[in-house]
């Protein structure tokens, strides 16, 4: 039953913004860009562990790992704008944020990186 609690309420932050987005746009970019998933998460990870610590090292590690994500917002608009299709241009966001993500994490084990 928790389980499926915390699904319904991180679908319905979900399904809200996209709701909120047909009409407000800034509205639904204010949203979009809290923290909520992070903020779920460790509200979801210190209710089932009580463990601070742990909400500690997820809160540092979304920091640093937040870095590579932002391609994700540049390549987007940027397809869409250059009239790509909206199912591309995401692939290609997606593609081009993964590709990062793999980059920016042999960096950060190259040099040892560590909180």
């Amino acid at each position: 039953m928790y389980f499926l609690i915390k699904i319904l309420l991180s679908a319905v932050v979900i399904a809200a913004v996209s709701e909120i987005g047909k009409k407000y746009t800034w509205s639904a970019a204010i949203i979009v860009s809290l923290p909520l998933t992070s903020i779920l998460a460790f509200v979801w990870l210190y209710l089932d562990t009580r463990d601070v610590q742990k909400v500690i090292d997820l809160s540092l590690s979304t920091i640093v790992m937040t870095i590579p994500s932002i391609i994700f917002f540049i390549i987007l608009p940027i397809m869409l704008k250059l009239k790509y299709n909206f199912s591309f241009s995401m692939v290609i966001a997606l593609a081009s944020t993964s590709l990062t993500y793999i980059i920016f994490i042999t960096i950060i084990k190259k040099i040892n990186f560590n909180f």
